[in-house]
């Protein structure tokens, strides 16, 4: 009988055994570490949708576009900027007094409802050149279910339409009020610009006064240049020749001065796309896009004052945002045809054909028609201006104070255009 001989662990056995004790050591500190790393990239991931939810989702949102409505197609987007004259914030409650005495804008009582400013950027797909087009806000247009009034009305008719209707059908609540007719101010906003342009609108945003203000301080101050001093007691624009930097206040006169300036409205449009230029090359070289914690700080303010519809896919578009802080935009002013007076308001004069052709011709061959039974005028490009035939009286003599001067009717509009990337210098 053969008995079976154990061999004793020699040296090379207890190398072994020590190889598989370190081999199961390290399988047991990588599942550790992969187990830290898992519940890292959690954290991480539920932060990350936390800021979102904290930061976008708080941001006010409106379902005032028309989700029916055509939109741009091959990948370009039509946004339309709004800048609500309102002395109110989001529930329509009056801005603290002592904002009110910041902002040199009066009492709540003033302004209204009118978007004295409307700006439709265009961005092209694949990230091109953006051109923003300024609309002059007393541009004589139809009106959705009103009759033909300044465009910058749009907005408050709407509002105080809507508002009127529910309030007959036994509404009270005052925000309630308040939210349903701003829905259809936007509403009639957006409708009133994509067929006076005949262009989609694929999103919006809507800033108050006091978002200038809050804009400005939250950059540490906004540079602008002027050619010239000025000074003016209804703005509070008291402001010396050259390049300066302003904090919200003196950004918010900079932007509302027009009594003073050579072409009223038209400079202080002009003044508008230069604040918003200057703004894009603060963002720019401050670095902003590519550093979350000041982003952060900035969209944070955003929320206070700025509603946008609520499928825009903001973080997305912040990719392209960075491309036109860096300078590739350029703004432009839609130009009128003559002026005149409308039910005793001084109103610009337009012609829609010329302007269509304009906005069609800047914004390239991907540009698209909004021609649809939605009440777009289809034979608008044949129009010649159409103040004569809606009771408006042209004025042969100069403009009122603070009015723009406008071209003779039939004259070549003049090309002007603010260029992004730097710090223009204006009137």
């Amino acid at each position: 009988m053969h008995h079976r001989r154990h061999a004793s662990p020699g040296p090379a056995g207890t190398d072994a055994t020590r190889t598989r004790r370190r081999r199961r050591r390290r399988v047991r500190a990588h599942r550790l570490v992969l187990a830290f790393l898992a519940l890292l990239l959690l954290a991480i991931g539920f932060g990350g949708w936390y800021v979102y939810r904290d930061v976008f989702g708080r941001m006010g949102s409106s379902r005032a576009l028309d989700g029916a409505a055509p939109r741009s197609t091959g990948g370009a987007t039509n946004i339309l900027l709004m800048g609500l004259d309102s002395r109110k914030d989001q529930n329509g409650e009056d801005l603290p007094p002592a904002v009110l005495d910041k902002l040199h804008a009066g009492n709540s009582d003033i302004g209204g409802y009118n978007t004295n400013t409307l700006i439709l950027l265009h961005v092209p797909a694949g990230g091109g050149r953006a051109t923003a087009f300024s609309i002059p806000r007393d541009d004589l247009v139809d009106l959705p279910g009103f009759p033909q009034d300044k465009i910058k009305k749009a907005y408050g008719l709407a509002k105080a339409h809507r508002e009127s209707l529910l309030a007959g059908q036994g509404t009270s609540d005052h925000r309630a009020l308040e939210q349903a007719g701003r829905e259809a101010g936007r509403r009639a906003t957006l409708t009133t610009v994509s067929r006076f342009l005949d262009v989609p609108i694929d999103h919006f945003a809507e800033v108050n006064l006091a978002g200038f203000y809050h804009l400005a301080d939250s950059l540490g101050g906004v540079p602008v240049c002027l050619k010239h001093p000025v000074k003016d007691r209804y703005s509070g624009a008291d402001f010396p020749a050259g390049r300066q930097t302003l904090d919200g206040a003196r950004s918010l006169a900079f932007v509302r001065q027009r009594h003073g300036l050579p072409r009223g409205d038209l400079d202080r449009t002009r003044r508008q796309q230069a604040f918003l230029a200057s703004a894009l090359h603060k963002l720019d070289s401050a670095e902003t896009f590519t550093d979350p914690a000041r982003l952060l700080r900035l969209l944070d303010v955003a929320k206070q004052d700025v509603v946008i519809d609520e499928g825009w896919d903001l973080p997305a578009f912040l990719k392209q945002a960075k491309n036109l802080s860096g300078g590739n935009v350029e703004f432009s002013t839609l130009p009128i045809a003559g002026f005149a007076k409308h039910h005793g308001e001084d109103v610009n004069l337009v012609d829609p054909g010329t302007l269509r052709k304009l906005v069609r011709d800047r914004m390239g061959p991907e540009a698209d028609r909004k021609d649809d039974d939605t009440g777009t005028d289809k034979d608008a490009d044949k129009d010649a201006d159409k103040g004569a035939d809606t009771g408006a009286e042209r004025t042969a003599g100069p403009p009122a104070a603070g009015r723009s001067a406008a071209p003779p009717s039939g004259a070549t509009p003049r090309r002007e255009t603010v260029e992004g990337g730097g710090v223009p210098c204006v009137d």
